[in-house]
């Protein structure tokens, strides 16, 4: 969300930052909105004032006997009184044309982000490590799980339909120790505190972070007019909404291991086989909260904080700089993580890290107060993954993969995988 103020002192901005992002022009869209709202809130503080200045002439007159000018007068009130009545429908129409406009428009980039259309138009800002030498074809993950019988997708769609996974045993393990791995790391290492957020949320909740009501499709809704979390970063970020946060309490990093829940709207016929594109998924993530100042800064940090998770793993990747044509709603710069997959030989998203600068804080009214007697300010956020656990499964698997299809497991997951080392059928 922005500042309306600021838009009509930076038009010009204001449309060479949307230009960037593949939008038209907007700024003359939003003055003309804001214009007609700011033009008749006018008309209903004039009608007041002159309503007030004539219920007070009501009574003068009837006290110097001219009743014929009282009754005007209050012929004159009761008009008014049905315009403000209707004014103030009309009012609430005008500020809600001018927040839907402003809700709808994605957050600017910054200058260092590079512009371009689509995932082609993306930058690399570096590449870790090596893939790994194989003597022998490798294999898909899901075709590794299914040898192995520990990953079902037959009997995941006769319990919820398609895009579902049922993994069992060494697994179900492997997954589940990728996911404690991870929280670990951002707890005992990288700071961040640990939360067990809801998995159902607010209208509102989501509004917040930027979700509705753009993106409704992509969200499950339940019966009772709540949402199934998309990410943590949903709760986690509205942990600081409609407060006022003390300076000396930034930064503010949470970590939480959730499932989350997608439609996958849109996606029909993409990565259909496997686990890479699910209804439902494990995920860590990061949320960081700063003052003004410091949010860039986190968002490198933040990145290395996910890129610590891979170096675990002894994973090869890439990082990458989302170009403005593919950046997220509410994202003003974002780096992903590509991690490699021999058995599709390609590269693949595991980590996505945002800064969103004050565009959330914004829709949720996050505050913080710079010291005594000082006005308040937007703070800023960041999320990032850290990292998507079944993709991590999938990285492990087909990077581990032995010749006999047997998955080898990585050495830092071994403490939580009661000391096994090799996954095998048996």
């Amino acid at each position: 969300m922005f500042d309306i103020k600021w838009i009509r002192e930076n038009p010009t901005a204001f449309d060479a930052a949307m230009a960037k992002r593949g939008v038209d022009s907007l700024s003359s869209q939003i003055i003309e909105a804001d214009e007609a709202r700011r033009a008749h809130i006018q008309d209903l503080q004039k009608a007041q004032e002159r309503r007030n200045a004539a219920s007070k002439d009501i009574g003068k007159a009837k006290a110097s006997g001219d009743d014929a000018k009282a009754q005007e007068l209050i012929d004159e009130v009761a008009k008014i009184k049905a315009f403000i009545q209707s004014g103030e429908d009309t009012e609430r129409e005008l500020n809600g044309k001018v927040t839907a406009i402003l809700e709808a428009i994605p957050n600017t980039p910054l200058d260092d982000v590079p512009q371009g259309a689509d995932e082609n138009d993306n930058a690399l800002l570096n590449t870790v490590g090596e893939k790994r030498e194989m003597n022998f074809e490798p294999k898909e993950h899901f075709e590794l799980g299914e040898a192995l019988d520990q990953m079902d997708f037959e009997t995941a769609a006769k319990l919820a339909g398609s895009r579902f996974v049922l993994l069992n045993r060494g697994l179900a393990r492997l997954e589940r120790a990728i996911g404690q791995y991870m929280l670990d790391l951002h707890v005992d290492e990288h700071d961040y505190d640990e939360v067990v957020p809801p998995l159902l949320v607010r209208d509102e909740v989501l509004y917040g972070t930027g979700q509705l009501p753009k993106f409704e499709e992509d969200l499950f809704k339940t019966t009772d007019g709540r949402w199934l979390i998309p990410t943590a970063e949903v709760p986690l970020t509205n942990i600081v909404r409609d407060t006022i946060i003390p300076v000396d309490y930034l930064p503010r990093r949470y970590t939480a291991l959730t499932p989350c829940f997608r439609s996958e709207a849109g996606s029909a016929g993409r990565d259909t086989r496997g686990m890479l594109r699910q209804h439902q998924f494990s995920k860590v993530e990061m949320v960081s909260i700063t003052d003004a100042e410091s949010g860039e800064a986190e968002l490198e940090r933040m990145l290395e904080c996910a890129e610590a998770v891979l170096k675990g793993l002894g994973l090869h990747y890439r990082v990458m700089t989302l170009c403005t044509g593919d950046m997220g709603f509410s994202a003003r710069k974002t780096y992903d993580i590509e991690v490699w997959l021999p058995g599709q030989n390609a590269y693949r998203e595991i980590s996505s890290c945002s800064f969103c600068g004050d565009f959330q804080a914004r829709r949720m009214n996050a505050r913080y107060r710079a010291g005594e007697g000082k006005a308040t300010e937007f703070v800023h956020t960041l999320n990032g993954s850290g990292v998507a656990v079944g993709r991590a499964l999938i990285a492990v698997m087909e990077n581990y993969q032995q010749q006999d299809g047997s998955i080898e497991v990585p050495e830092v997951l071994r403490p939580y995988m009661g000391g096994l080392t090799i996954i095998s059928a048996a």
